[in-house]
Formats: C-alpha cells, sequence, structure tokens
C-alpha cells in the first residue's frame, strides 16, 4: 500500500511528477471544485492531470487540464502550492502529485472533457467550504489554506465573498 506525504514547497529536484492540480481562486476569493456525479453521490474534487510531452511547464499543464476539464482559462503567474509525496513501497523512487494555486481568468460554458467525454460540473465556494467537501482530513486543510496565503501573498488576492453557486 503507497505511503502518501504532504510538503509545501516545490518539488525536489529530479522527483517524478505526475499530477499537476489547481487549487485556484475567483478575484473574489472563492474557489472552484470540479463536481461529478457518480451513481447517486456527488464528488467533489480539483481540475487538474498528467504532464503531457508538449506542456513546456507545470503552469502549462494546470492551464491545459483546467482548460480540458472545466473550460477555465488562468492568469499567468500560476505558483507551486507543494507537493504530495507518494512511496508506492516496491522499491521504485517516490513521485510528486504537485498542486499549484492561480487565479481564474475566465469560466466558459460546460463541455465535455476531450479525454473523458465527461461534463463537470462547477462549484464556486470559500476555501472553508472547500475543505469540507473535499474532505480529504488535515491534508486537505492544509493544502486549501497553504493556497490561500499564497493568493493573498502572492497573487493579490484581498476580496472574499461567501456566495456559493454552481457555473
Amino acid at each position: 500500500m503507497a505511503i502518501f506525504t504532504w510538503h509545501n514547497g516545490n518539488v525536489p529536484e529530479g522527483m517524478k511528477v505526475t499530477q499537476v492540480y489547481g487549487l485556484v481562486f475567483t478575484k473574489d476569493g472563492r474557489m472552484l471544485l470540479k463536481v461529478e456525479k457518480v451513481g447517486d453521490k456527488i464528488m467533489y474534487s480539483l481540475a487538474g492531470g498528467k504532464p503531457e510531452l508538449e506542456d513546456n511547464s507545470r503552469e502549462e499543464t494546470l492551464k491545459r487540464e483546467f482548460l480540458e476539464e472545466v473550460n477555465t482559462t488562468l492568469q499567468d503567474g500560476a505558483l507551486v502550492v507543494g507537493y504530495q509525496q507518494v512511496d508506492e513501497e516496491d522499491g521504485s523512487p517516490p513521485y510528486a502529485q504537485m498542486r499549484m494555486s492561480a487565479i481564474i481568468d475566465s469560466i466558459g460554458i460546460r463541455q465535455p472533457d476531450p479525454d473523458t467525454g465527461k461534463t463537470y460540473d462547477r462549484l464556486l465556494t470559500t476555501p472553508k467550504r472547500a475543505i469540507e467537501l473535499l474532505n480529504w482530513g488535515e491534508v486537505g486543510e492544509s493544502q486549501v489554506n497553504e493556497a490561500l496565503r499564497i493568493a493573498k501573498e502572492h497573487l493579490g488576492l484581498q476580496e472574499f465573498s461567501t456566495k456559493e453557486e454552481y457555473v
């Protein structure tokens, strides 16, 4: 069974990155969550995915995945929040599942993800509510709080709406 360990900050040099997911914010301080109906359950997650050969940077991966999955564009200047180190305990080197923070530029109409054909709902909510909906325990709370800190200190986030809405 794999061991997952959360680390704030950059991925160590040489560690393979298998995912880039975004903890992203509107200009009024709400977070965007991807919403998927699975049977009669509703699952909340972050948009993002696997780096592809055509991606020139991790920020490019993040932007491409947000456009594909939730038809949302992000402003330039996404910053690293941290990474989840995964050790498969099989002798292979550990790898990183990266998280980045960015400000949303625009949210387009819902459309199918070209990779899966699924059309996801998108929920704008407060960071506190995002922690509850993601339901990732202390690790999730750490990720959201660090992303919020970065967005305030480095991405210019100053407003904080409490309105929750599907877009």
